[in-house]
């Protein structure tokens, strides 16, 4: 039985991925090497408690508790070895999170599950370092994390059911829908939001309709709740392009990444977090 949580990565899905857990009533250890990062992310944790308590989303005795159940953890080791479930929230680089988890794997209990966060890497490839590939899982949350509804279970070749089952009633007690995947390159989620998002970065490279307009037709003709440009823009498009050349790698060149993406991350507009990608952000 899962009853504590690690959580390492600090970034906008780890922090979200750390409110979920500490909610749900886990014991909760936030790992980054950066002390500066987990300054951030307490901060960041205690702010989006009491927002949820002024709106009634959260009761006070509920984020109180939450807060008392969150460690921040600067040294891996320590963050691990305590934790049922692993969650690396780390950038989506294959060899990082391939070294990162050949190190939890040493250290952590025989018994805990090793989950990724990865949006697309293939999950039987990152488990090719640790020993437990039985327990190793690929647990796709969404951005923001303490908002969206979805996780996507991935299964890896080795990936046992009982591991399965433990990941999804994890899930379930976060409050969210798990589905379950093969894993095969882009999973179910990215492979068809990256194939709307290209498509629409065409279409703007072409001149067939503004950004915003582009944006509004699949947001008034299709019930998105949001436009693939400016979901481009909140994700960052330098994590767009990574997400592009693997799946174009692995499936083929109709993921092949527009000139215009490639030209928009060379000249440093990432979208939301630099304050301009297909639109112009005020920051924050």
């Amino acid at each position: 039985m899962i009853k504590s949580i690690a959580v390492i990565g600090t970034g906008t899905m780890g922090r979200g991925i750390a409110y979920l857990s500490a909610l749900a009533g886990y014991d909760t250890y936030v790992h980054d090497v950066e002390t500066a990062a987990l300054d951030g992310a307490q901060a960041w944790l205690e702010s989006t408690l009491r927002k949820g308590v002024e709106k009634n989303k959260v009761t006070e005795e509920a984020a109180r508790e939450a807060i008392g159940r969150v460690q921040m953890v600067p040294d891996l080791e320590p963050a691990v070895r305590q934790a049922d479930l692993i969650i690396e929230a780390v950038p989506e680089n294959l060899e990082l999170k391939r070294e990162l988890f050949a190190q939890a794997d040493l250290f952590c209990a025989e018994e805990a599950i090793l989950a990724s966060n990865t949006s697309s890497i293939s999950i039987t490839e990152l488990a090719s370092n640790v020993e437990r590939r039985d327990r190793f899982i690929g647990m796709h949350f969404f951005n923001p994390p303490h908002v969206m509804k979805l996780i996507e279970i991935v299964r890896g070749e080795r990936t046992s059911d009982e591991t399965v089952a433990d990941t999804r009633a994890v899930a379930q007690k976060m409050g969210k829908t798990p589905i379950v995947v093969r894993d095969v390159p882009g999973f179910a989620t990215s492979r068809l939001g990256v194939a709307i998002g290209l498509e629409a970065m065409r279409m703007l490279e072409e001149g067939v309709a503004s950004a915003e307009d582009i944006d509004r037709a699949m947001e008034l003709g299709y019930n998105h709740p949001m436009g693939p440009l400016r979901l481009t823009d909140l994700v960052g498009l330098d994590v767009r392009l990574g997400i592009a050349e693997y799946l174009s790698s692995t499936l083929g060149p109709r993921f092949e990444p527009p000139r215009l993406l490639r030209d928009l991350v060379d000249a440093g507009k990432l979208g939301q977090k630099t304050g301009e990608g297909f639109y112009k952000w005020e920051k924050s």
